[in-house]
Formats: C-alpha cells, sequence, structure tokens
C-alpha cells in the first residue's frame, strides 16, 4: 500500500492537555519520515476545518515541541454537528466535508476527549477517513487503560496534596482539596491514595457527609492533628459553590472543626507533560500514523493491557470510563482506613 505524498491532517479539539504537542509529533514525524506523507495542521480544532484554517508542517517544525505543554495547533470545543437554534444543522458538517476534499486530505487525526471522538465518529460515518487519538486529563474515555494528560494532571494534584500536609500540620487543620473531574474520579482516586487522603469523595460513589464528619471527628478523638480531604469537582452538583467550598463548609458547621478548602483548577492542564505522557502520547501517534499507511480508518488508537491497538469509532461515542466501587485502589484504601463517604 502506497502512503508516499498521502495528504494528513491533524487537529487538537476540547480542553487542552498536557502531550498533546507530543501527539502531534509522534503521528506528524512517524508520517513524514516512516511512511512519506504531507502533514497539514487544522487550527483550532474542528473550527479551523470550517473555516479553513490550516498550517503545513514539516518535520523541523515537529521538532522541540515533545515537552511542551498545550497545542501548537489551538483547539476549541466546536461541535460541529451540535444543533444550535436558527442554523442549519447540516451547515458546519458540510462545510468540514467541503474543506476536507478542498485540502485534498485522504485522513484526518483527531486528538480529543469524549466529545472530539464522538464528532470524530459522526465524521466517519459521513465518510471521512478519520483516526481518533484519546486526550484527556479526566482519564474517562471508553476502550483505552489510559490517556495522556492523566499522569501529569495526577503528579500535579499529588504534589499539591503533599504540599497542603505540611500547612495543615502546621495549623492543626482540615484540607480540603478540588481536583478536576465532573463526571469521573480518577485524578482524586489516584491523587488521593498517592498523597495520604484521609477522606477520598468521587463522583461514583454517594457520600454521607455524616459519615465523612464521623471519619474526622474519629481523627480527632485519636490526636491526630490534621487531615487531608481529596473531592472531584463533580461529586456536588446541588450547591452554587464549588465542591471543594461546599464539603469545607459543611465540615465546619457538623464537626467545629477548622476546614479549608483548595482548588486546583486549571493549574492541572497546563505545564510540561510527564514522561509517561510524553511516551504514550508518542506511542499512541506512531500507532496513528501506521494506521494511516494501513488505511484501516474509522478507529480509535488505545492502549488496552500494555499494548497499543485501535477500536472502532462507534463503541466510543458516547460512553464514559466510570471508577467502579470495587476498583483495587478503593478496597487497599478502605483496607488502610481511607474514608470514601459510604457504608458500602
Amino acid at each position: 500500500m502506497a502512503s508516499k505524498n498521502m495528504r494528513v491532517g491533524i487537529l487538537s479539539a476540547g480542553g487542552d492537555c498536557p502531550g498533546i504537542n507530543a501527539a502531534i509529533r509522534g503521528v506528524g514525524k512517524t508520517a513524514i519520515v516512516q511512511y512519506g506523507m504531507d502533514v497539514v495542521g487544522i487550527i483550532n480544532g474542528f473550527n479551523g476545518l470550517v473555516e479553513k484554517e490550516t498550517i503545513e508542517l514539516y518535520e523541523q517544525q515537529l521538532s522541540g515541541i515533545l515537552t511542551l505543554g498545550g497545542t501548537i495547533l489551538g483547539t476549541s470545543r466546536l461541535k460541529p454537528f451540535k444543533i444550535v437554534e436558527g442554523e442549519d444543522p447540516r451547515t458546519k458538517p458540510d462545510l468540514i466535508k467541503k474543506h476536507y476534499k478542498e485540502l485534498g486530505l485522504e485522513a484526518l487525526v483527531c486528538i480529543g476527549g469524549n466529545g472530539t471522538q464522538t464528532t470524530a465518529s459522526l465524521l466517519a460515518q459521513e465518510g471521512l477517513n478519520i483516526i481518533g487519538m484519546p486526550k484527556t486529563i479526566d482519564n474517562d474515555i471508553w476502550g483505552t487503560d489510559t490517556t495522556f494528560g492523566f499522569d501529569t494532571a495526577v503528579h500535579i494534584a499529588t504534589e499539591a496534596i503533599d504540599r497542603l500536609h505540611t500547612t495543615a500540620n502546621s495549623h492543626k487543620r482540615v484540607m480540603v482539596i478540588e481536583v478536576m473531574g465532573h463526571h469521573a474520579g480518577w485524578i482524586a482516586l489516584h491523587s488521593g491514595i498517592a498523597g495520604g487522603g484521609d477522606v477520598i469523595l468521587l463522583p461514583e460513589i454517594p457520600y454521607d457527609l455524616n459519615l465523612v464528619a464521623e471519619c474526622l471527628m474519629e481523627r480527632s478523638r485519636k490526636k491526630k492533628p490534621y487531615s487531608i480531604v481529596v473531592v472531584a469537582e463533580g461529586i456536588e452538583k446541588s450547591s452554587k459553590k464549588s465542591a471543594g467550598a461546599f464539603i469545607a463548609k459543611q465540615i465546619r458547621k457538623i464537626t467545629g472543626l477548622e476546614a479549608r478548602e483548595t482548588i486546583l483548577g486549571y493549574i492541572q492542564r497546563g505545564g510540561t507533560p510527564t514522561s509517561t505522557d510524553r511516551i504514550l502520547a508518542t506511542q499512541l501517534g506512531a500507532y496513528a500514523a501506521e494506521l494511516i499507511h494501513q488505511r484501516k480508518f474509522g478507529t480509535m488508537v488505545a492502549k488496552q493491557n500494555g499494548t497499543i491497538t485501535s477500536i472502532p469509532l462507534n463503541k466510543v461515542g458516547g460512553k464514559i470510563k466510570l471508577v467502579k466501587p470495587d476498583h483495587p485502589l478503593i478496597v487497599e484504601g478502605k483496607h488502610m482506613g481511607v474514608c470514601f463517604g459510604s457504608c458500602s
């Protein structure tokens, strides 16, 4: 199968994430060096295809970006298949198909999270040659064991928890740290265990504030001078306050203990990716180029049981990989006295 002069597009969509540039580099360099393909960068996600805003990518432009955070191509949260009142629902998809053809693209790599993979699947159904690449700090994309960006986010959150231990101990207070995770608690679980959290609250496990309060009071009765509470941002949807602020307020109200919240927010998404994320992004990127060479389109690259492989895109869209209540880290945490806010 000849790949020389095959014209391939790459875009990054959704939220920024450590490792995107490593992924772009992995796809681009493999496509150019190994297979002699031409590579086109699509600017600002799917919006770049709607507006026909692109840049030619050559090997020298892909050098020196491995360690950079963010994305050299930019990103946007545009969802071209989203129904907008007063707008023809076919406008954006048809423009994307038109510009894909005018740019001479024979394949398009879509780097992004759940929303991006859903859009990628829909574009594949429209007849475009699509390869998906899973990217998110939340680690919640179905079909892959892990996503690049996750390890960096966990590293950043864990370091923050480590630092909060000293402040909590100095002031003898409860420190509540809120990490990202609207629907899935992977960052909270991993950073909470790695950082020695005493209470870890996840969106997947309903929590009882009275159980949380009792855990903290029991620690106080045992003369343990402070406690660390790690919460995912998605655990509390009924309050107008952030999850961290809500939990800290309730702890003060129920227990009388001094409690303060820290919200990490976008800090978890930025900066240099860890070596683990660089390697994973490079592996996935290189394999995406190989799939293009083999013309195995309509697929998403994935890591399963330690092996880089691919799965059909139509099996990914609309699904979320959640933390199961019997996850080994939860079971082991409970054995060590970690409270997850539930009796079960």
